[in-house]
């Protein structure tokens, strides 16, 4: 149920702003992908044409063959492609299980949502168990941990049956056990799907990163394993450089601070 995702010579420019100049990268079905760079490298942008959100001025991407520049947002949806934003969307008044069926719904035809059902699906039992919420399948999701609405979030776009899973920074704000939970979570994901995450909590890409992207003002800085991005001299000047020009600016990710790991890993 994995799907490729193919991005060609990208150009997205807002205002006469270039936020990503000929981005070219390929995403293999069944990976787990690590998407990291400094604010404004073009991260989000880049999710965003993905899913119809913004429309680039020129290239292609293209997800199993197919064509999604141009189209809109609820056809690249239905091509298989979920997204969660930095910013948990669930209903806190509905159980987690209302939540996790109300989803699922997606793929239901009308005849079925009309028909009252009796039991809980397959689909829904499954991201249950995944997610580790089948404990709380009855309590309100108001309730829930930060880390716990994460998860549900996630059960949410796994019930849509997706192809593809982008995750904008999915543990910030968790405990260390909640990321470790998170960790464990994506990699069992990724077994039947794509996972594409944008992170900025480099302790957590290092145990659970297998390739890494990084970005940096729009552009493909360099690909590899983490040991390899954190070897690269290009991205070493990005980090360092960065933190030292800019000494007043808001640490907003551990990314872009001196004393982050993949600067002190790669500085030593």
């Amino acid at each position: 149920m994995s799907g490729k995702l193919e991005v060609r010579d990208l150009n997205v420019v807002f205002d006469g702003f270039r936020a990503v100049t000929d981005l070219s990268l390929t995403v293999e079905p069944g990976e787990l992908r690590f998407l990291i760079g400094p604010n404004g490298a073009g991260k989000t942008t880049l999710i965003d044409v993905v899913t119809g959100r913004t429309r680039p001025a020129s290239g292609s991407v293209r997800f199993n063959g197919q064509e999604l520049v141009g189209r809109r947002e609820h056809q690249i949806v239905r091509l298989g492609i979920g997204r969660t934003f930095q910013t948990s969307v669930v209903f806190e008044q509905l159980t987690v299980l209302e939540n996790l069926d109300l989803a699922a719904s997606f793929r239901r035809r009308m005849v079925g949502l009309l028909r009252r059902r009796r039991g809980v699906s397959d689909e829904v039992s499954r991201a249950l168990e995944t997610t580790g919420l089948a404990d709380l399948a009855f309590a309100p999701a108001g309730v829930l941990s930060h880390g716990q609405r994460q998860w549900l979030e996630i059960g949410m776009l796994i019930v849509q049956q997706p192809s593809l899973l982008l995750l904008d920074e999915p543990v910030a704000g968790m405990s260390r056990s909640e990321r470790d939970r998170t960790g464990e979570l994506l990699r069992e994901v990724a077994k039947d799907h794509t996972v594409m995450v944008i992170e900025h909590d480099m302790e957590f890409l290092r145990r659970f990163a297998s390739t890494v992207t990084v970005l940096h003002e729009g552009t493909l800085l360099c690909e590899g394993t983490v040991a390899q991005v954190q070897a690269d001299p290009r991205v070493q000047q990005v980090y360092l450089g960065r933190s030292r020009e800019e000494p007043d600016e808001p640490a907003a990710s551990p990314a872009v601070a001196q004393g982050s790991p993949i600067v002190q890993e790669a500085s030593s």
